[in-house]
């Protein structure tokens, strides 16, 4: 068993390097064409070989310290080039400092095993290191690369990092047990059973931080599908309050109508006069936005309206309701509600009243039925990894939403929605195949 020695130090800081930068990729893939990140990343290689090299003589006590430094290193290069957050690079750390403990005992193992069958060349010891480490970097990519996303880290809690940093703690402790102390349970003497234990301990600490990641999407996506669900409610409970409202409203605009035609007849004093004319306008405005041949429209139209009044907004409008036909009443409310909301609530923190301004149209464009809600827009937009919108908001877990509705509605058609940001304009545009 003399061939089952302490793991090469410049394997173990390939190990810990090439595992940063599996997740890296995963992450912020982008940085990758980048020459300066390749630069920098090579420099952190080289401070990790030349201070696990430099350690390696040191005595048993000084083996924890020196591996919280390596450690450290491996969390400053995931925080600094990942761009993440002190806790997101925790969850990361994790995940990376497992796979990189697995590599290199699995790799290390082999080829004891081929060196003791008498194949213990040098260069068979570099060839292992390139193929398991590879084999081993691309599966992780593989695997998680459809889970392990920016917004998946976002939306990490405290409690879910520090679950996984708990349990990357514990496979680490209890797989180099048997370094420390060899006479305990679940411990061995023998060095092959010792990276034996090592290498199934770690494969099986990344089985279980990648099923928890597996549970943890499935729960984000639950939570987002109950979120998405309720604005889509939402919406569709307001249109029907709207509806109630303006069944009432549209009493009352003929009896006004008829009121005015008689209040002409008996006078015109200039204060009344005036007056009238002040109620016309009103009435004039209601009336040419509530005519686009979809009542459903209509009724959202109208409503948010009334609020961009109430602000000092100005809506217009120009939509062939008829085209949305085809489209069931609460996807109407969801496309126009969500993005209306998204408008409103933007322009209205303008502090000039003249730049609060939104525009809606409705076309038919060949096939397909064009929609553009557009609003004056000072701000930068930036979208996210998902070709989102990135939220302004504190609760970013609980906000942004409204546009992820706009999207599976869209797509419930078969349609696509993009936006962009035109001369100080915000431009959000719905394709939808005619039904």
């Amino acid at each position: 068993m003399q061939y089952y020695q302490n793991i090469p130090r410049i394997c173990t800081a390939l190990a810990e390097w090439g595992a940063c930068m599996v997740y890296l990729y995963l992450i912020k893939k982008e940085k990758f064409r980048r020459p300066s990140f390749w630069i920098g990343s090579l420099v952190v290689l080289a401070v990790q070989i030349a201070f696990l090299e430099f350690t390696g003589d040191f005595p048993v006590t000084f083996w924890i310290p020196c591996m919280l430094i390596a450690a450290a290193i491996m969390y400053g290069f995931l925080l600094l080039y990942g761009e993440l957050t002190a806790l997101t690079a925790v969850y990361c750390f994790a995940r990376a400092f497992l796979l990189a403990e697995f590599a290199a005992s699995l790799e290390w193992q082999v080829f004891a095993f081929l060196q003791s069958m008498g194949y213990g060349y040098w260069w068979m010891q570099w060839i292992l290191t390139l193929v398991l480490y590879g084999a081993c970097f691309w599966s992780t990519v593989r695997l998680e690369r459809s889970t392990l996303t920016f917004d998946y880290l976002r939306q990490l809690t405290v409690r879910e990092v520090l679950a996984a940093f708990g349990i990357a703690v514990a496979i680490f402790a209890f797989s180099n047990l048997s370094f420390l102390y060899n006479h305990l349970p679940f411990t061995s003497t023998h060095m092959a059973d010792v990276f034996s234990i090592r290498t199934l301990v770690d494969f099986g600490g990344i089985a279980v931080l990648f099923a928890y990641q597996s549970r943890i999407c499935d729960y984000m996506a639950e939570r987002e599908l109950t979120a998405m669900n309720t604005v889509l409610k939402s919406q569709y409970d307001q249109y029907r309050n709207y509806q109630d409202s303006l069944d009432m409203i549209h009493v009352k605009y003929h009896d006004l109508k008829h009121q005015i035609a008689g209040l002409r007849m008996e006078t015109d004093e200039e204060k009344r006069r005036k007056w009238l004319d002040a109620m016309e306008e009103e009435l004039s405005v209601f009336e040419s936005m509530n005519k686009t041949g979809n009542q459903v429209l209509d009724t959202i139209l109208a409503a948010k309206l009334f609020h961009c009044r109430k602000n000092q907004i100005q809506m217009t409008c120009v939509a062939d309701g008829k085209l949305l036909d085809f489209m069931h009443v609460t996807d109407i409310c969801s496309i126009f509600g969500n993005a209306l909301d998204n408008a409103i609530e933007h322009v209205v923190l303008i502090r000039e009243p003249e730049k609060r301004l939104i525009h809606i149209s409705v076309s038919a464009k060949r096939n397909f039925v064009f929609i553009k809600i557009e609003n004056y827009c000072e701000t930068e937009i930036r979208k996210n990894e998902e070709s989102l919108i990135n939220t302004t908001k504190a609760d970013k877990q609980n906000h942004g939403f409204g546009l992820r509705s706009i999207v599976m509605t869209a797509e419930k058609y078969g349609g696509s929605v993009d936006f962009d940001q035109n001369h100080g304009w915000f431009e959000l545009k719905i394709l939808l195949p005619r039904g």
